[in-house]
């Protein structure tokens, strides 16, 4: 009897939230197939108009991603390893350009490709003491491939982002948090209430605590106005603006302030 195939990423919507879980224990390292999931996943989050945040993450305690699988790379050709970071650019840049925030729930070493995943997301946030974060493929002899160059400099900004590549430094979450790498570090004794406190953040930006599709919005217009022109940003910003004017929720904020009364929204 054949044993039923790994899921490789595991996908849940509660409450509004989708949980997408990296799953391959212990280091949840991906492979070209964990990436095609990844994607579909991602799709599906995007297209799930009950899904207001995605929250990704990895199974265990141990590791939220340590990257890519260096065995597959090992055994494969340089074509499919260029066809390889060309998808999984691909699949980083679906998760940053879709409409819905997205939070990095690091509940372990964040490392490599691992924190190339997790700069795709909007706002990263990580469990006290449960790993380290870092880009170390110099001492692979590569750089950082999917994205990694760019989102960390984008970040950091260029001197810094160098700097930390070129040396590969792996650094505590503490000092992710100095760098603007982690937005929140969250005490948890067991990664079962990590879980419980990544969930309570995510859901402060979905209904009806927030106009979720206003929150999406803004994280469009930051992640594509910040690529392009600014007066093309400005254009951009005007035009989301606008689809967010002809909601429910917009109509439901405006009258709620001149009521003086709380904003019950319905991502309508």
């Amino acid at each position: 009897m054949t044993e039923p195939k790994k899921t490789l990423i595991d996908y849940a919507v509660q409450d509004g939230v989708a949980f997408v879980t990296l799953n391959d224990p212990p280091a949840n390292t991906y492979t070209y197939e964990m990436m095609q999931s990844l994607d579909v996943a991602i799709l599906k989050a995007r297209m799930d108009e009950t899904v207001q945040v995605i929250v990704i993450t990895g199974n265990g305690e141990k590791f939220f991603c340590a990257g890519a699988n260096i065995s597959m790379l090992a055994g494969v050709t340089p074509t499919f390893k260029y066809y390889f970071c060309l998808h999984a650019n691909e699949t980083l840049n679906r998760l940053e350009q879709t409409p819905k925030l997205v939070i990095a729930a690091i509940n372990g070493h964040c490392v490599g490709g691992g924190l190339e995943v997790a700069m795709a997301a909007d706002l990263r946030v990580a469990r006290r003491g449960a790993g380290k974060m870092g880009l170390p493929e110099v001492s692979l002899g590569v750089l950082p491939g999917t994205g990694g160059t760019q989102r960390l400099a984008r970040i950091v900004g260029k001197s810094k982002a160098i700097e930390l590549m070129a040396t590969g430094e792996l650094f505590p979450f503490e000092r992710g948090l100095e760098l603007g790498l982690v937005n929140q570090i969250f005490d948890a004794d067991t990664g079962e209430q990590f879980v419980h406190q990544v969930t309570d953040y995510a859901r402060q930006f979905t209904t009806p605590n927030k106009a979720s599709g206003a929150v999406g919005r803004i994280k469009r217009s930051v992640q594509t106005g910040a690529e392009i022109p600014f007066e093309s940003a400005l254009a951009l910003e005007r035009e989301l603006q606008q689809q967010l004017f002809q909601a429910e929720d917009a109509k439901e904020g405006l009258e709620a302030y001149v009521n003086k009364r709380k904003a019950i929204f319905k991502n309508k």
